[in-house]
């Protein structure tokens, strides 16, 4: 991601490092991928799901919302991986830029390896799911092959955290739901403790590469930013998932989008990043980028 120029190896890329060393996890040891799903269990949390308090989850039978559920968790992993992927990508051309002989190298180094396991998690837990891998809709996975080359600076940062954080919190209230089987709660405890580093390093970076940055440069990150929000986290959800529950993809998600429980959920997630991002400057007080946050549900209408 290149986003700054290297500077000397900094406490917080030596603290990052050592962490890493010290607690990762390796999902073909770590999940038991051979244990049967629970019966009865949830695969998320129903309330954060996104037909829940619609009519149309009030006609789903208690076996439907659990499938429903397999199936929402399924679309969330999938755009996960997507997400990870691109932003492997980011980490690498940065790489390639770097002195390898920096720690900063070898903690971007560390975190392309933590996200190609979580890659891998992700892909090889939709496959034991036994459900398709939805991933994002047509016009984000065109947007995601843009993405190594327009994002830089500020806005790849803040995008590597509206990607990683609001699933970050999601996963950190779902991994202690005893609702929950217990392969997804183990897999949301990976997630979480090491994802922690990488949003302490995308948060670092971030305030760095702001510094000094023009009016105009910095309205184009918050263009940017804007529309990586509302892409990503409109695009959580694929709608074919209602198929699962004999719901028609377009019915299902104009429920969803128009879904005041869902669009709390959305919000819920982004509670700690979005004041963060505004407080960078990042978020406008107004203008046509606020509304695009709106739109995304993460920033609530004022």
């Amino acid at each position: 991601m290149t986003l700054t120029a290297d500077t000397a190896d900094s406490a917080l890329v030596d603290r990052l490092l050592k962490s890493s060393a010290r607690q990762s996890y390796d999902p073909d040891v770590d999940v038991d991928w051979d244990a049967p799903p629970v019966p009865g269990l949830w695969w998320m949390q129903p309330e954060r799901m996104s037909l829940y308090g619609t009519p149309l989850w009030d006609g789903l039978a208690e076996e439907q919302r659990i499938e429903l559920s397999k199936h929402e968790i399924a679309s969330i992993a999938s755009v996960g991986l997507w997400f990870e992927i691109v932003l492997m990508q980011l980490l690498l051309k940065d790489v390639y830029r770097n002195d390898p002989r920096s720690a900063r190298t070898h903690y971007e180094l560390t975190e392309i390896a933590d996200e190609c396991r979580h890659s891998t998690m992700f892909g090889r837990a939709i496959g034991r799911f036994g459900v398709p891998a939805y991933g994002p809709r047509p016009a984000a996975r065109r947007m995601g092959h843009l993405v190594p080359q327009v994002l830089r600076g500020a806005s790849a940062y803040a995008s590597t955290l509206i990607g990683e954080e609001p699933v970050d919190r999601w996963q950190r209230d779902m991994m202690h739901d005893e609702r929950i089987q217990p392969m997804v709660r183990m897999i949301s405890r990976i997630h979480v403790v090491e994802e922690a580093r990488h949003v302490s390093f995308a948060r670092d970076e971030l305030e760095k590469s702001l510094v000094g940055i023009t009016k105009r440069e910095l309205k184009w990150h918050q263009f940017v930013v804007a529309q990586a929000a509302y892409v990503t986290m409109r695009s959580l959800v694929h709608p074919d998932v209602y198929k699962s529950v004999g719901i028609d993809p377009a019915v299902g998600r104009r429920a969803a989008l128009g879904n005041p429980n869902y669009r709390a959920t959305i919000a819920w997630m982004g509670e700690k990043m979005v004041p963060y991002l505004a407080e960078q400057g990042l978020i406008p007080e107004s203008g046509r980028n606020r509304q695009t946050w709106h739109a995304s549900f993460l920033l609530p209408k004022d």
